[in-house]
């Protein structure tokens, strides 16, 4: 059965607002780590990507920085000399940190009230669990996905992954994290897929246990025989192929199995 249900998702190109990508970018330095990072003020507030603070707010944190280089006569390292316009890199970047003003009132106030508008209290367990949330149960089951993270509500998660998806891109680890939900997502599919063949082959039985055929062409493995095989196939559309730990009971229902009593093969194979 092909997985028709599945199309994989288009090359993503990350489009960061601006304000928040530079902001990062230059906080973590990801791809320049032999590079002495720029200094910041030593009481910046502690924010990560993942809390989606406003656009603005990183404008101001911004200007905060060039001012307090600016006050402490920081001179513009060039990060990569081996290019062609690094000099020119440099210069606009001193110039920023040259002509660069100190916060006024209504600034600073400003920031002080956008300060409280990201999610502050997710943490980066919180994240991370909604992270392989959505990745064991797919992005749109958000009432698993809600149950699934510790600590949070599931308003509060319904409303944190409405944001999520909305400002993903803003992410500096985003073409990680989206590979591994899509990598979850397509393990829920390939699940789906195989659960209706599986239905629609037993189907066609009235008693599969003893009428179900299997056409082996030539892939026919040396180890399990067809009686082993219908054996496995009709169990495990009895018990439910979705269902958790079915495996590990497939193994118990075959070491009950008369059929099997001196099938010492079969009965020392594992769940895995």
């Amino acid at each position: 059965l092909s997985m028709m249900e599945w199309i994989e998702p288009p090359k993503r190109e990350r489009k960061a607002n601006y304000a928040v990508d530079a902001y990062f970018r230059e906080a973590l330095r990801v791809s320049e780590p032999k590079v002495p990072k720029a200094p910041r003020p030593p009481k910046q507030p502690n924010i990560q990507d993942f809390q989606f603070f406003p656009p603005r707010l990183f404008e101001l944190l911004e200007k905060e920085i060039l001012y307090y280089r600016k006050t402490i006569g920081y001179k513009v390292v060039p990060r990569n000399p081996d290019l062609p316009n690094a000099a020119q890199v440099q210069k606009e970047e001193q110039k920023k940190i040259d002509d660069s003003m100190p916060l006024n009132t209504d600034e600073s106030e400003e920031k002080e009230k956008l300060l409280t508008q990201g999610f502050t209290n997710w943490n980066k367990r919180d994240f991370n669990q909604f992270i392989k949330a959505n990745e064991k149960y797919g992005r749109d089951d958000i009432d698993n996905i809600a149950r699934e993270v510790e600590g949070k509500s599931p308003e509060e998660v319904i409303e944190y992954s409405a944001v999520f998806w909305e400002r993903c891109n803003e992410l500096q680890d985003i073409e990680r994290i989206m590979a591994q939900i899509e990598r979850g997502e397509a393990r829920i599919q390939r699940r789906i897929s195989i659960k209706k063949a599986l239905d629609a082959k037993i189907a066609r039985y009235k008693a599969p246990f003893h009428q179900l055929r299997i056409q082996y062409g030539t892939n026919k493995g040396k180890n399990y025989t067809e009686e082993e095989d219908r054996f496995l196939i009709c169990m495990l559309h009895k018990m439910g192929f979705d269902k958790e730990n079915v495996y590990e009971e497939l193994r118990q229902c075959v070491r009950n199995a008369p059929q099997f009593r001196f099938d010492w093969f079969i009965k020392s194979r594992t769940a895995m």
